[in-house]
């Protein structure tokens, strides 16, 4: 575990644990990595729910139950799919929150013309919100360690209190 997961984790978890708040994860290209940091801080059984790595479509109706349908007209890599993931972790898991990651890590991009070092984010719970991130760089390994810091990055700020 890198130095600055382990350190947005604890950030993360501080608020969930203070406000009694839970969340579960969603996760595709960032293979575990969010999920992990999270577990790597004790007490993670006051806020962590679950999760998953949904990284295909077989697996995105394995363990999220959502039908091709509910995707018609909308790719993967894509900030509404990265809400969908989201919203539906947060659902199926009863967590006050949900957060996903699907992009491409690299070396190359994917097959909707995304480049390495793309993915989308989503938080959904008391706010929801869903961002983008290019890193420009085709290190898999730098770009897996990037997309989980982004993603604990957008659910500090969604559970911080104001």
């Amino acid at each position: 575990m890198n130095a600055e997961l382990s350190r947005l984790a604890q950030a993360v978890s501080e608020p969930l644990k203070a406000q009694k708040e839970t969340v579960a994860v969603a996760e595709s290209s960032s293979g575990g990595l969010i999920s992990a940091a999270l577990l790597s801080i004790g007490g993670a059984s006051a806020y962590y729910m679950g999760g998953g790595v949904i990284y295909t479509p077989k697996a995105r109706f394995a363990l999220m139950d959502i039908p091709r349908e509910a995707t018609v007209g909308m790719r993967s890599a894509s900030e509404p799919y990265a809400l969908l993931l989201a919203r539906t972790v947060r659902e199926k898991f009863g967590a006050t929150w949900g957060v996903s990651e699907t992009g491409a890590a690299g070396p190359t991009g994917n097959g909707y013309g995304d480049a390495a070092g793309h993915t989308c984010i989503a938080v959904s719970g008391p706010v929801e919100f869903a961002l983008t991130i290019e890193t420009g760089s085709e290190d898999r390994l730098a770009n897996m360690e990037a997309f989980a810091a982004a993603a604990l990055d957008a659910l500090l700020r969604a559970v911080q209190p104001i």
